[in-house]
């Protein structure tokens, strides 16, 4: 049986029209929303699933929220990995419990978080992020999800080409940059044989010219994909696609590093 809610911890309210809130409870404090107020006293005490009405009668149920339900509700310092692709770069890039993973752009943070919980208690993360603004945002949301920064994380400011003469060794690399071909030849002694990248890539520029400079840093099975998410209206009477869905975000790469020469 889940805890009930505490103060401190974070809480999401769901509307009747699948609107989401998300805040920490605080004693004493009050919520405000559109349709009035909302006294944090009136969940702190209580379970999840818990209904509970505004002053001016809208009613709310009340859950802990998902890691996708943080992802979309914390602040951003640079463009976020949004859920339908954090998910498939886990499973792709292999990132098992206990892993040493080398990440480079740490962004918003979101794909660093996917990733400690991915390796658990015994791996390890290593994240490079050249812009101080960005690791600060970051540092922040992954403190705000873990409550603290996970011993297995690492971050560091600069390039990540500075990794492959570090001595450190990494089993899989991820890489969010706008040119994460730059650092391939410098990251390759970092890499244990059989290794396994995966790249994040807005555009089909970015994917062309990663894929033809994989193979000259001794990368194989390369293959590229993205990841289209369409949600479905169902009710008693009806059945079809919602009349929106999250399309393109991103492409991914991915590759296996080969034996060395």
């Amino acid at each position: 049986m889940s805890a009930p809610f505490e103060a401190g911890e974070r809480v999401l309210l769901i509307d009747q029209r699948e609107r989401t809130y998300l805040f920490s409870l605080q004693v004493g404090a009050t919520y405000h929303t559109h349709a009035g107020t909302l006294a944090h006293d009136d969940l702190i005490g209580r379970p999840e699933g818990t209904r509970v009405t505004t002053a001016r009668g809208m009613v709310l149920a009340a859950f802990r929220p998902r890691f996708s339900d943080y992802v979309l509700k914390m602040p951003r310092g640079a463009q976020v990995v949004y859920p339908k692709d954090l998910g498939p770069i886990v499973v792709y890039a292999d990132v098992y419990p206990g892993a040493r993973v080398l990440e480079a752009g740490t962004g918003s943070g979101a794909l660093t978080i996917a990733l400690c919980r991915a390796v658990g208690e015994q791996g390890r993360i290593v994240s490079y992020e050249v812009r101080p603004e960005h690791r600060e945002r970051a540092q922040a949301n992954i403190e705000g999800f873990f409550g603290k920064s996970p011993d297995t994380l690492e971050m560091r400011d600069g390039d990540v080409a500075e990794a492959g003469s570090s001595g450190d060794r990494f089993d899989r690399l991820v890489l969010d940059l706008p040119e994460p071909w730059a650092p391939l030849g410098a990251l390759r002694p970092a890499l244990e044989p059989g290794a396994v990248l995966c790249a994040y890539l807005p555009t089909t520029i970015q994917v062309q010219q990663l894929v033809l400079a994989l193979p000259e840093s001794g990368f194989l099975h390369i293959e590229t994909f993205e990841v289209l998410k369409r949600g479905w209206h169902v009710t008693s009477r009806s059945v079809r696609p919602d009349h929106r869905m999250v399309g393109h975000t991103g492409f991914l790469t991915v590759a296996r590093v080969g034996p060395e020469d």
